[in-house]
């Protein structure tokens, strides 16, 4: 007799957004500079039936929320958590910009490593599977 497999957590994911009829998840990656251009496609990728998760603060511009040296530290932490978790729940990766950071380069190596699509708006900037990390 044969018994059935356990699901992954991946595979009961995406069995969920499945069965619930969850649109496509599109994680917005990229240098915090393109913060307008990921709004810009934020939009247009919302307008065009998807769910979009991006980063949402730019820390290089002064805000109380991290004000604090040491609060910011731990802030950046939680945030670089908190983006990569956006990356598992996504179900393609959206590269922003001209420009790919030390960041952004992990977290398309991330992505690449958990099998995500990803794609650029600029293309030429891809670090290629080898050169991700």
């Amino acid at each position: 007799m044969s018994y059935p497999q356990n699901l992954t957590p991946e595979e009961k994911l995406a069995d969920a957004k499945d069965r619930l009829n969850i649109p496509t998840i599109v994680c917005i990656c990229g240098s915090t500079r393109f913060m307008q251009e990921m709004a810009d496609a934020d939009r247009e990728l919302t307008w065009g039936g998807h769910i979009v998760v991006r980063p949402s603060c730019d820390m290089k511009n002064p805000h109380e929320l991290w004000a604090d040296e040491a609060e910011a530290e731990a802030g950046k932490v939680r945030l670089d958590a908190l983006h990569r978790a956006k990356i598992r729940l996504a179900d393609e990766v959206l590269v922003v910009g001209d420009y790919i950071g030390q960041s952004t380069r992990a977290e398309i190596a991330y992505a690449r490593q958990l099998g995500k699509p990803v794609r650029f708006t600029h293309p030429d900037v891809d670090p290629g599977p080898q050169n991700a990390a």
